[in-house]
Order: C-alpha cells, then structure tokens, then sequence
C-alpha cells in the first residue's frame, strides 16, 4: 500500500488552491483575532463557520453572545482535544469539522481542519476504518492522531496535511461526495 510521503502532502498541497475547500489565509486571521482576545465572538464564529459550511452557518447567530465569547475563552483553559471539540460543538451550528476550523485556526500547528474527504483519505490509506459523513469530537481525535504522525514525519503542520488529504480526495473520488 502506498503511504503519505512529504512528496504526496507537496503536491496536494499545490493542488488544494483547485479545490473549494476553507482558504487557509481566512482562518490564519481568525486565529490571530483568537489569540490577540482571548476568546471568539458571535460575528467570528459565524464568519468561521460560513467559510467551513455555508449551508448551516446561520445556526450560529441562535447563540447568546456571552455563550460565544466564554466557550470559546474556555476552549483555551483545556489541553485535550476531545474536549476542546466537545465545548465547541456545544455551540449550535458546531459540528466537529466546523469545530475542527476553530481549533486549526488557533493553533495549526497541532490541528487540522477535517471533513469527510479528510477521512476517506486516511480511510483510502490505512489509518482510518470505514467510511463516516458525520464527524463527532471522539471521531476528531481518530483523524488528527495519524494526521499528527503524517506531520511529524513529512515536517509539515498538521494544517498542512489536513488540507492535502482533503486535496487527494477531491481529485481522486469517483462519484459524489455523500
């Protein structure tokens, strides 16, 4: 079986600008709003969730502010990744690829935005069993441990691998998506 080399992430990776998939520009911007106020606002998770799912973003302006702005404060107190996509998907309009968007955008180094093209590529290689169309946190962790190792071994960012997977994906799916 083939593996996920540094060679494969590259020309993915150059790849990925063909793709409709969320502009890595975007979410570098939300993070460094993150990080600079210490928590998100309705309007930045709405905005999040708009580049990740167009479809279901409006789901996020039924949240209280307040609500908002603590979860995502406290999403910075925690170190697990589970826990951090469970306070997340707490929110309406959060589900994990969604959350997978908040945390990637905060710290990319060690997450990666994650979807369904995102698991049928870990699936394709070996790193993943069966085929998913909806994601949970506990399935979150499943994906970003092996995209972890990817990263580790290529020298790329998990962010960075995230987005090539996804890449392979879109080119090499025969059929529709669900």
């Amino acid at each position: 079986m083939a593996t996920i080399d540094a060679e494969l992430i590259e020309n993915y990776l150059d790849y990925y600008e063909q793709t409709q998939g969320v502009l890595p520009e975007r979410l570098h911007g939300f993070g460094e709003q993150y990080r600079e106020q210490g928590y998100l606002t309705r309007n930045q998770l709405y905005d999040i969730a708009y580049e990740s799912s167009t479809r279901s973003a409006y789901h996020v302006e039924k949240n209280p502010e307040d609500r908002c702005r603590q979860v995502t404060a406290n999403v910075l107190l925690v170190e697990d990744d589970f826990s951090k996509l469970q306070l997340l998907t707490g929110l309406r309009g959060f589900k994990a690829p969604t959350a997978s968007c908040v945390v990637t955008a905060l710290d990319p180094e060690s997450h990666a935005v994650v979807d369904t093209r995102v698991w049928a590529t870990l699936e394709r290689f070996g790193h993943v069993e069966g085929r998913k169309e909806s994601f949970s946190p506990a399935d979150y962790v499943t994906m970003i441990e092996p995209i972890r190792d990817i990263a580790a071994e290529t020298g790329y960012t998990a962010e960075e691998v995230g987005y090539a997977l996804f890449a392979y994906d879109d080119k090499h799916r025969e059929g529709t998506l669900h």
